[in-house]
């Protein structure tokens, strides 16, 4: 019989889930160059410091799924993995990235704590069972066209591969074309399954294909929406962040401002302080 997941799931030096301290998955959409990640990935080290918060950096290596092919994808593999590498050593923080192919999964885990698996690979079962088998944490964002209950299958593909550490994300569902809504149940019936539940407030805004040959999004809707996931209860949060979105070359419509996110962060926390009393 497949044994259940951990809960709280380790990622790298931090514990997920009941009791902790919230996850919090920061970092731009890409890595445009070393100068900038580190940039952002300081600042944000500074905005956590003395909260009840684990941060780990997040910055994307490659965007395979852009929606024109003249779109900027990133730095690659090998040129990205040695900035994430450069951000680790500095900064002390977990890293992670996503991967799109099962034989990414070995060469990131060289890297990073925990391996993200974007929505659109959430039932890529090879993908999945590369992920597994790397004994990393494993954060899988939920597909825009899934139900949350049918990431139960997710969480028994990694589980049967050998991972423990398993987190779910929720980033949205498609409602009609170029649209995203956000059922929050989902969130609890994810919590259901015996892991971990991330919400992802920047995604959860886009437009895809919004802007012809690119996503827009709506970053007005970025605070209100991890509100509502924080009050309901959640074990962490992700948010894309850049100092300068609007000319950011991915994602620029719904990522957060950098000189934002202290001032979200600190009002997400005090929901959460009120949550967390209520338990």
């Amino acid at each position: 019989m497949q044994e259940a997941p951990n809960n709280p799931a380790q990622i790298g030096p931090y514990a997920c889930g009941p009791g902790q301290p919230l996850l919090l998955i920061a970092g731009p959409c890409v890595i445009e160059s070393e100068e900038l990640s580190l940039l952002i990935a300081r600042r944000l080290k500074e905005i956590v410091a003395g909260q009840r918060v684990n941060l780990v950096f997040k910055a994307s290596f490659d965007k395979a799924n852009r929606t024109s092919a003249a779109a900027f994808r990133g730095a690659g593999l090998k040129a990205g993995l040695a900035v994430l590498a450069k951000i680790k050593q500095e900064t002390g923080l977990p890293v992670t990235t996503d991967i799109h192919e099962s034989d990414q999964a070995a060469p990131v885990a060289e890297v990073c704590d925990l391996l993200q698996i974007p929505a659109f690979l959430a039932r890529q079962t090879d993908l999945l069972v590369a992920a597994a088998q790397t004994g990393k944490a494993v954060n899988v964002k939920k597909g825009q066209f899934m139900a949350p209950w049918d990431m139960k299958h997710v969480v028994q593909k990694l589980g049967s591969a050998g991972c423990k550490n398993v987190l779910l994300c929720e980033r949205g569902t498609f409602f009609g074309y170029g649209r995203l809504v956000n059922d929050m149940r989902a969130l609890i019936q994810m919590r259901e399954l015996g892991v971990p539940v991330i919400f992802d407030a920047t995604h959860s805004v886009q437009e895809p294909g919004g802007l012809g040959s690119a996503t827009g999004g709506n970053r007005a809707m970025v605070e209100p929406l991890a509100r509502a996931a924080t009050a309901i209860g959640i074990d962490g949060l992700f948010f894309e962040t850049h100092p300068d979105p609007d000319n950011a070359p991915s994602d620029g419509p719904n990522m957060l401002r950098l000189d934002d996110f202290s001032g979200v962060l600190k009002r997400i926390l005090q929901i959460r302080q009120t949550v967390e009393s209520l338990a």
